[in-house]
Parts: structure tokens; sequence; C-alpha cells
């Protein structure tokens, strides 16, 4: 069975919203190979309408100024949750009706790790479904004093620390699986 890892961006002060603002700085190699590793265990991406629409609106012109990672970003499957959305280009496939259940069958195919990128209210539904396997939490060591919380409104949820990625840079992976 395939594996649903969600990676997310978060500051200290628990936000996840414009992290092109406070991340940066702390963008290096050791964070691209990390991200590089988790990326080339997956050969499929699922993601909400939000992060899709922002991806699609910037991977394929990172493509055409040659970078490699685009490439294979673009060609990879892409699994989009929206009830808005009723078309999707950039090789993706928009998610109908039941889609936990969608979602559940996705990882019952052969294959790579499905990687979830973004944080918002797909991830209600993944939770209450118990849909994730592992979530990475990439705590950079920044305040960002406003702006959309990780997992705000969430009902109580227990995870297990399963193990932790310090950077150089300050930032620290910190991988968790669903309390069983």
């Amino acid at each position: 069975m395939r594996k649903l890892i969600e990676s997310t961006f978060v500051t200290l002060d628990g936000v996840i919203s414009s992290p092109e603002k406070w991340g940066s700085p702390y963008w290096d190699e050791e964070h691209a190979a990390y991200g590089d590793a988790l990326f080339s265990s997956s050969d499929a991406l699922l993601l909400g309408r939000v992060t899709y629409e922002a991806f699609a609106g910037v991977w394929p012109k990172m493509e055409q100024a040659g970078d490699e990672d685009a490439a294979r970003m673009n060609a990879l499957p892409k699994y989009v949750a929206s009830r808005t959305l009723t078309e999707a280009t950039w090789n993706a496939t928009i998610l109908e009706g039941d889609v936990a259940k969608e979602i559940a069958r996705l990882k019952e195919l052969p294959g790579q790790n499905i990687l979830k990128y973004g944080t918002g209210e797909l991830d209600r539904m993944l939770l209450e479904h118990k849909l994730v396997d592992e979530y990475h939490f990439w705590m950079f060591p920044a305040v960002a004093g406003s702006g959309q919380r990780l997992l705000d409104g969430i009902d109580t949820t227990h995870l297990t620390l399963v193990r932790t990625a310090p950077f150089a840079s300050g930032i620290v992976v910190l991988v968790y699986e669903p309390k069983r």
C-alpha cells in the first residue's frame, strides 16, 4: 500500500501562509536535499485547489527556464481535491464524488508514495478519515505574527513523533505518524 505523505512549512507561531516571505532565508542545499528525497520517493501528488492553482502557474514556467526538477514535477500525475474547479490541466485529475474514498483507492494502487503539499481545508477530511500516513512539518525558526495557521479548526488529534531532521539553518523537520 502506498503512503500518503504531507509536507508542510510552518513558522514557530504556527503560520503556514506566505512561506516565500518568511522561509526563503533558510532555503539552502540541506533544505533542497531533504525536499528532493521526499519528492523522489513519490510518483503522484495530492493537492487542494489553492495549492494546485499556485503550482500550475509556476512550475511550467520553471521548466521552460531549464529547471530539471520542474520537468519531473510537471510530469507527475496530480490529483486535485476541489468542489469548485471544473477543469484541470497540468497533468491533473480532479477528484470527484467521495474524495476520501477516491484517496483511499489511490493509496491501494501499486506505486510509490503520494506526496501532498499545502495545508488547508483538505486536511480536515484527511484527518477525519485517517488517510495521512506521515506528516513532515518543516518548523522554520521564524515568527510570522499573523496568517493562516497550521490545521486551524481541527479537532484534537494525537500524533506520534517518529523522527526529526535538524538543519544547520535552524529548520527542524518533525516527522509524525497518526497515533494508532
